[in-house]
């Protein structure tokens, strides 16, 4: 059974500043249009992290899919990645990306080094935002998948697809084992 921190890590934003990348992000944290207080009031709540993890755990999602609809829905946020400052809400996204990442390790989780799809992003207009046309989320294209240092409670599709693959080669009753002995019953006219 999956036990989560049953309080949040909250991550000031001094702390956001010590980190090795969230540093790499001041331009953000000092844009007084950008909604950074926000991310991190939002962030900063043990709900909304238990349901980043059961993300990764139940719905073998990145765990921003978790939140993102809320995330979007909160207005300051909203309003902010809606407008045709793409420079500026591109890093406003990779900001949301580090703070998850400082999250999730704080609560014993680690990168994998690949992405999970949050959304299909629409056409490359200038005169608009970027955005989605399908998927989780209106703003966020992907996010950065997380595996437990502990190990994950469940295995993946995957991994019991190929033990079935394996099962079925190595065991004497699959397929072929079936078919050779329902031949042999017609041949000989009964079982032996």
């Amino acid at each position: 059974m999956h036990k989560s921190t049953a309080s949040a890590e909250v991550i000031t934003r001094g702390a956001f500043l010590s980190d090795r990348h969230g540093k790499t992000f001041s331009d953000v944290l000092n844009d007084p249009d950008a909604p950074f207080d926000e991310v991190l009031e939002f962030f900063n709540d043990a709900d909304r992290q238990r349901r980043m993890e059961d993300s990764e755990i139940h719905h073998d999602r990145a765990p921003l899919a978790g939140v993102v609809r809320e995330l979007e829905s909160v207005p300051a946020i909203g309003q902010f990645l809606a407008t045709l400052h793409r420079r500026r809400t591109a890093r406003l996204r990779q900001a949301i990306g580090v703070l998850v990442r400082m999250i999730m390790e704080r609560r014993g989780w680690r990168t994998t080094g690949k992405k999970g799809s949050l959304g299909v992003r629409g056409s490359s207009d200038s005169r608009t935002p970027y955005h989605n046309t399908g998927g989780l989320a209106l703003w966020f294209l992907r996010a950065e998948r997380y595996r437990r240092e502990a190990g994950m409670p469940f295995r993946s599709v995957r991994e019991r697809c190929d033990e079935i693959d394996d099962a079925d080669l190595t065991e004497p009753n699959g397929p072929e084992a079936t078919n050779e002995s329902a031949s042999a019953i017609t041949r000989d006219g009964a079982a032996s």
